[in-house]
């Protein structure tokens, strides 16, 4: 299992956050979000928002940290990224 996490780098609600992505399912991801404690209510579309104190949490769990270019490189080339208000349901239940 490999899941990836770009820096905290993004704003929102007052703190910096990250993207914690799978190439592979989003059963991986929530799987691997799952063994952080990471409630599902984090999940968006394609990722879960993880807030900077939690960065290093993820990496320790094993965690690739990766560009967030790489991010979405990784999303649309494993056929999971969903743009907002994208249909349909790829790799996996979510």
């Amino acid at each position: 299992m490999t899941v990836y996490i770009d820096p905290p780098a993004w704003p929102g609600h007052g703190r910096l956050w990250s993207h914690l992505v799978s190439d592979v399912s989003f059963d991986e991801l929530h799987l691997f979000a799952a063994g952080l404690g990471v409630p599902r209510r984090a999940f968006e579309r394609d990722h879960y928002d993880i807030p900077a104190h939690r960065y290093a949490d993820a990496v320790r769990a094993g965690a690739v940290e990766v560009s967030s270019r790489e991010v979405v490189r990784l999303l649309h080339g494993a056929g999971l990224r969903r743009r907002k208000g994208a249909a349909g349901r790829p790799g996996g239940t979510t």
